[in-house]
């Protein structure tokens, strides 16, 4: 099964497109866990537990693990995943981005160490830094193309000259994602929530390839509008939403908190395909 079965068997499944992300923040953590970093897994574990029947992916960011040398606790998470929740796929949020045998190293770290179904990656420095991650049958990668951060405008707001149109380089990215750049179908776009109509213009420049869209949730992304402007029957969206279901609540119901704002935010993207 190749990353984008399992993501349509996924929403299929849950009948979903909410991705929920885990940013496991310490400080955050609710009273019991609190500051205790080497309670990562046990927080997010209870997170995946409440929500897994309501997601179409989970999205771990490395960086909130790394950060705290708790790695080894990811890869206890990702062996969870996997054992009790293997019909949803596994985004890797690591953002990575470099050439040659160095990539090679990072396909390694995402697909061969943690297990991840897909990776998400920077194409900044061009296809020799994608193609090592393609040679992992079945693995998805999902490009950066219009990001919900406001600095985005600084690179992917630009104009290309000398190239037909003169696109955007966001533009640019899409049309490489969806064509020459994806040799085996298995690449997606991330487009942030942030702006609705960028998500629509990927989508007619993209519109087979999955996307994953940040910025519903803590962000201000809409919901709604996100939907309409990505979902196609046959080219899935994957709405990712993180610390609002995570940090739904500080205290010892935070799963359950979890779970409230996972199925609201489920059952509003569902509406919003109608």
């Amino acid at each position: 099964m190749t990353f984008l079965d399992k993501l349509r068997a996924a929403e299929r499944q849950n009948g979903s497109l909410l991705c929920v992300g885990l940013d496991p923040e310490p400080a955050r953590f609710p009273a019991g866990l609190k500051g205790d970093s080497s309670k990562i897994y046990e927080f997010c574990a209870r997170i995946v537990d409440a929500t897994a029947d309501l997601a179409i992916a989970f999205k771990p960011q490395i960086a909130y693990f790394a950060s705290h040398r708790a790695e080894g606790q990811l890869e206890q998470l990702m062996e969870h995943l996997r054992r009790n929740v293997p019909h949803v796929p596994v985004i890797l949020d690591a953002k990575r981005g470099d050439i040659g045998s160095t990539a090679e190293q990072y396909a390694r770290e995402a697909f061969e160490r943690y297990g991840a179904d897909a990776v998400t990656l920077s194409p900044f420095m061009g296809f020799d830094s994608v193609e090592p991650y393609l040679r992992h049958d079945g693995k998805g990668a999902f490009l950066l193309c219009r990001t919900s951060n406001p600095g985005g405008d600084d690179l992917q707001g630009q104009r290309l000259a000398g190239i037909d149109g003169e696109p955007y380089l966001y533009e640019h990215v899409a049309r490489l994602a969806q064509g020459p750049w994806n040799l085996n179908g298995q690449l997606g776009l991330v487009v942030g929530a942030t702006y609705p109509a960028e998500i629509e213009r990927v989508r007619a420049l993209a519109p087979t390839v999955p996307l994953l869209i940040p910025g519903v949730g803590a962000q201000g992304g809409d919901a709604v509008a996100t939907v309409r402007a990505g979902w196609r029957v046959d080219a899935p969206i994957v709405v990712n939403s993180s610390r609002a279901i995570c940090y739904a609540s500080d205290k010892d119901d935070f799963a359950a908190a979890a779970r409230a704002v996972a199925l609201h935010t489920r059952n509003a993207l569902e509406a919003a395909k109608n």
